[in-house]
């Protein structure tokens, strides 16, 4: 349970800022200001004189995010011939951008873990039947991932104020499936029809809640970084517990436990806020990497319990059938 700690510890440490030491320089305020009045109209959308790149207009680069990029650059280079350390620019470090992609990298591996679960999914329903215990759980679990890794490969395409508000409310809707998914199965054979729509419409609730909450006003990345991993930790315990006290009925639990302690070691790599390699593979971008092949190992636990589930089912039809 060491990295339960960890990331305890992450989460009170966690200091967000909209502000940067980059964008705040006068160097980069100076070349802004010249830049939006040599280039942009006054609304700093359409450039006033230049033709702008096909690539650039499909992903909805404005006069001036052009400004704010190129003189991102600018003050880099600044900042260097200084011998300063390469700053961030409204919390963020500077990215090389491949054809309008703000954050290439990122944006290959959201979609490396958007196709890993698509593919996962068609060995799920392959490996599974549609009436086994648990079945639509973990099908509904697949589209829900499926669609916030979509939402995280537009967000690193494009980061503007919509697509990071459906990305991390995206991100949020996976930690909560989690948490739904572990309870529904470890309190199974509790869970009447009713308490499993209670809890659906509460677990919808808190989700929209909280979306709504971030669409209000100033974004609280700090707020909903430490929901998320106060719910992904209580998930990951309830997880451990279970399995601990199933192991020997149930040995295929050996994949649930791998995934939630990978799932806790990869999340250390948000820990480390070091300028990006070669300017795109940054720690946010090697998390991404890392979460890919860990899916393999939770659908390979979902079809090894569904089937153990539906083997037990029938034992126990047949079993009531001879008695009768």
């Amino acid at each position: 349970m060491w990295f339960l700690v960890c990331i305890t510890s992450f989460l009170f440490h966690i200091n967000v800022s909209q502000a940067s030491i980059g964008d705040r320089s006068q160097i980069y305020q100076r070349c802004l200001d010249k830049c939006q009045i040599l280039n942009c109209t006054q609304d700093g959308q359409s450039f006033i004189s230049q033709a702008q790149p096909l690539h650039l207009k499909l992903t909805f680069w404005s006069c001036l995010d052009e400004c704010k990029y190129d003189c991102m650059w600018i003050t880099v280079n600044g900042f260097h011939q200084r011998g300063y350390k390469t700053p961030q620019f409204y919390g963020k470090w500077p990215f090389l951008r491949l054809l309008g992609i703000q954050e290439p990298a990122s944006f290959i591996f959201s979609l490396l873990n958007l196709f890993t679960h698509l593919f996962m999914l068609k060995k799920f329903v392959k490996s599974v039947r549609p009436d086994s215990p648990l079945y639509w759980t973990w099908f509904i679990y697949c589209l829900i991932c499926s669609h916030a890794w979509v939402w995280s490969a537009i967000f690193h395409a494009r980061d503007v104020p919509i697509t990071e508000l459906l990305d991390y409310s995206s991100a949020f809707s996976i930690v909560l499936v989690n948490c739904f998914v572990m309870l529904v199965r470890v309190f199974r054979y509790i869970l009447s029809r009713f308490l499993f729509l209670t809890m659906t419409i509460i677990f919808l609730a808190v989700f929209f809640n909280h979306t709504t909450y971030l669409s209000m006003g100033r974004f609280d990345y700090e707020y909903n970084m430490k929901l998320n991993i106060i719910i992904g930790t209580l998930t990951a315990g309830c997880w451990f517990f279970w399995s601990t006290m199933i192991r020997n009925r149930q040995p295929y639990v050996w994949k649930c436990v791998m995934y939630v302690a990978l799932t806790g070691l990869v999340l250390l790599l948000e820990l480390m806020d070091v300028p990006p390699i070669f300017y795109v593979f940054d720690c946010h971008s090697l998390w991404h990497l890392a979460t890919a092949p860990l899916v393999f190992l939770i659908y390979s636990f979902a079809i090894d319990d569904c089937n153990y589930l539906r083997k037990i089912e029938v034992e126990t039809c047949n079993i009531k059938f001879l008695t009768i």
